[in-house]
């Protein structure tokens, strides 16, 4: 997944990264206009026209920003011991007070309730809530500037997670048919439920998990969302930094268990922004989250606004590949997957990627009217390229996002017969397999209905 900037925004930039590797791009609604989003989905759909092959747009809102004030002249420096004061006076702030225009931290706080401040830099305690103003004891000090940004890792805030600005870029980003809601600052189920009914039906919804009030909400945020983000960059301020990795892998667990796609996001190349080459630490990282189980793997300011886009998303690619070359990979995500749920569809799928195994089949062609069969299978990890098969192009685009799945359009089959054949010259037309080669066909009949996943077939390519 690549984030689309000032330095990616071109057609011809767009369609490099895109012959490069990237399979969904993302559009950031926290910097650019709408004007410079429609040229995007504009040189996105028009490419995916002459390529003919589905791509995925996800418009990433910003959600609720907390942001102290103003200061008087413009910066100031607090020490370590010293007593702050945050308050809702609009004036300018100085070293010893400023205006916090956020009336439900002032709500939530209580003794003791932690402040981080300019991502984490700067530390306040909370000693006294005086109901408008909020007495604090600075435990990290440093330089503090206008409008830095304020976490509440202690706090479930009452606060919505769509503002007013991220209600005007839904509804702008929904019109243009886009195929993803990225949701920000997720706090509880409720937040993605008002997501999903804003939405209805017309984009998926991808729930940012980046808060530590939503962990303890994951099983039930998981099951209202489409997909999710382990989104580093908040979760790394308001969780200790040893804790990250232990939230990562159990977030792509549980969304790899929901047949969830899960993404891991954020730094993941950061030193491409401005060099030509990935530190070893950061290929790492990326091999990391391939070994952990994501199905994407997400460049933000490195394509956004970084001096070589299109060098960090040849170098993500050549990462994935060479990871999910290795034995070891192969083995951990055997190793890993999860129990096969006590349905037919599920049991169809995990038969599907067995038998396909097991015979060697070059291919797994799957029906999917509403992208479940794919998405199933895709959380299988067969070790053969999945083709999914939809007559919905705004499906084949979601499955974009999917691990593994290749996604075409097609007419719905008249009957099963139809469908092997189908699937035999569609495996063939996309290069998935060649003429005498075996594949394994998974289906659901009547054909046109969700849900229905319920036959399989082993055939040979003609």
């Amino acid at each position: 997944m690549a984030t689309i900037g000032p330095a990616s925004a071109s057609p011809e930039m767009i369609e490099r990264l895109f012959q490069t590797g990237a399979d969904v791009f993302r559009l950031n609604f926290s910097h650019g206009s709408h004007a410079d989003h429609e040229a995007s989905i504009g040189a996105i759909r028009a490419l995916e026209s002459v390529t003919g092959r589905p791509i995925a747009i996800l418009a990433d809102v910003q959600g609720p920003k907390l942001r102290i004030g103003r200061f008087g002249g413009g910066r100031v420096h607090l020490t370590q011991g010293q007593a702050f004061r945050l308050d809702t006076d609009p004036s300018p702030g100085g070293a010893r007070r400023v205006q916090l225009p956020h009336p439900e931290i002032l709500a939530a706080a209580k003794p003791g309730t932690s402040l981080l401040l300019d991502d984490g830099k700067l530390r306040l305690r909370v000693v006294r809530n005086r109901g408008d103003h909020l007495e604090c004891e600075v435990v990290t000090g440093g330089a503090l500037s206008d409008r830095k940004g304020v976490n509440v890792p202690d706090m479930v805030l009452d606060i919505p997670a769509l503002t007013v600005k991220d209600r005007a870029d839904l509804d702008f980003a929904l019109q243009r048919g886009v195929d993803f809601i990225g949701l920000s600052f997720v706090q509880r189920p409720e937040d993605v439920a008002e997501a999903r009914e804003i939405a209805a039906g017309r984009a998926a919804i991808v729930a940012k998990i980046e808060k530590p009030q939503a962990l303890e909400k994951l099983q039930e945020i998981l099951a209202l969302s489409d997909a999710v983000m382990v989104a580093r960059g908040d979760l790394g301020v308001e969780l200790p930094p040893e804790e990250v990795p232990i939230a990562q892998k159990r977030i792509v667990r549980a969304a790899r268990a929901q047949a969830k796609p899960v993404i891991v996001a954020t730094q993941m190349l950061e030193s491409m922004i401005a060099a030509p080459a990935p530190t070893r630490a950061e290929a790492t990282d990326v091999a990391t989250a391939v070994f952990d189980g994501a199905d994407a793997v997400m460049l933000s300011a490195e394509t956004a606004a970084g001096q070589f886009p299109a060098e960090a998303v040849h170098m993500m690619d050549r990462i994935i590949t060479r990871v999910e070359q290795d034995d070891g990979w192969r083995r951990l995500t055997d190793a890993s997957r999860p129990p096969t749920q006590a349905a037919i569809s599920d049991a169809i799928t995990a038969a599907a990627a067995e038998v396909a195994r097991t015979i060697e089949a070059r291919a797994i062609a799957a029906y999917t009217a509403s992208g479940a069969t794919a998405l199933r299978l895709s959380r299988e990890r067969p070790s053969r390229p999945i083709l999914g098969i939809t007559p919905d192009v705004n499906v084949a685009r979601r499955l974009a996002l999917a691990w593994g799945v290749h996604a075409v359009t097609a007419p719905d089959a008249s009957g099963m017969s139809d469908a092997v054949a189908r699937a035999s010259r569609l495996v063939r037309d996309e290069g998935l397999a060649k003429i005498g080669e075996s594949i394994v066909v998974a289906a659901g009949m009547p054909f046109g209905h969700s849900g229905t996943t319920n036959a399989l077939r082993v055939t040979t390519v003609k």
